[in-house]
């Protein structure tokens, strides 16, 4: 699908012969694409452009999961001028990805985490949101995205906590139920407001920790000398990089700095690998994960802007 507006073309690329010309834009996800159209986690109807004569002068690209027939997230946009040739390009591209009838997939986009005491990154991060906000998206959440490099020291265990494999994905669900309680993530606070804690646990776990292809043996529950779960830890590898992709200590259990010794062990697990970083994410809003992160030796390297249509 072509389509031309005045001075302005509006087409996806025609495939992955034209990456160069896509990636023409800069941004931390351009390195990632041409294996991401091999694997099927992109397709060239998802990767949009506007173009003033051979000049990019918009780009919008979407992502899933291998094998998923629609996009699961919108993770580039790029103006480079005039934030109507953005608003264009979406009004091309949205129709033409998104199934009719549908709720578009969130956004979501790397940023500088001083990104607002940048006048010209602050002025592109806000053009953009401004565009999606002329189609219904709202900001959901600003999240940190955090980062361990090898050498960073990890904690000692304190002997107070001992750690064990998880047994079985029932016992797993059972904790991610009671962990809800008092939970500060924007997504899982999101969840609460449309089913039971045990639903979105169970959600969470089949759409997302069930299918990490690193092993599950990585995964670690946390309990006191009599066996008692205080938290858990989900270690894991995400396709792109080595994560802590889930770590919570027990409403009955907080308080006591128990997460500082339940995060070191999942980095103690990764670690072991031998991987040349750790990554891990959490909502600005959620101080108190963030100062264990903090404590545990992991850097705000970028923040992520998520917008939404719910």
């Amino acid at each position: 699908m072509t389509l031309h507006q005045h001075d302005l073309t509006l087409r996806p690329i025609t495939g992955p012969d034209e990456l160069d010309l896509f990636n023409h834009l800069p941004y931390v996800l351009n390195d990632e694409l041409a294996e991401d159209l091999a694997a099927g986690r992109r397709h060239p109807q998802w990767l949009w452009l506007a173009l003033r004569g051979d000049r990019v002068v918009a780009r919008a690209g979407w992502w899933s999961r291998a094998g998923d027939q629609h996009p699961q997230l919108m993770d580039i946009f790029d103006i480079t001028d005039d934030i109507d040739d953005g608003v264009r390009l979406l009004a091309a591209a949205l129709p033409a990805v998104v199934p009719a009838g549908t709720t578009p997939p969130e956004y979501g986009r790397h940023v500088p985490p001083d990104w607002r005491d940048q006048p010209a990154t602050r002025l592109a991060v806000e053009d953009r949101m401004r565009a999606l906000e002329r189609f219904g998206a709202r900001l959901f959440v600003e999240r940190l995205r955090l980062q361990w490099r090898p050498g960073t020291p990890i904690p000692e265990p304190s002997g107070q906590l001992f750690f064990r494999p998880v047994r079985d994905a029932g016992e797993l669900i059972e904790l991610m139920t009671l962990v809800l309680d008092g939970t500060l993530d924007a997504y899982s606070r999101d969840d609460l407001t449309r089913m039971t804690a045990r639903q979105a646990a169970v959600d969470q776990y089949h759409n997302e920790l069930e299918r990490f292809a690193s092993p599950r043996e990585w995964w670690r529950i946390a309990t006191l000398p009599d066996g008692e779960p205080v938290g858990f830890v989900i270690p894991a590898h995400n396709g792109y990089n080595p994560i802590i992709a889930y770590v919570a200590v027990l409403p009955a259990h907080r308080g006591h700095g128990h997460i500082d010794e339940v995060l070191a062990a999942g980095t103690s697990v990764l670690a072991a690998q031998n991987v040349p970083r750790i990554r891990a994410a959490t909502d600005v809003g959620n101080t108190p994960m963030a100062a264990a992160f903090a404590r545990a030796g992991y850097v705000t390297f970028e923040r992520q802007i998520d917008m939404t249509w719910r």
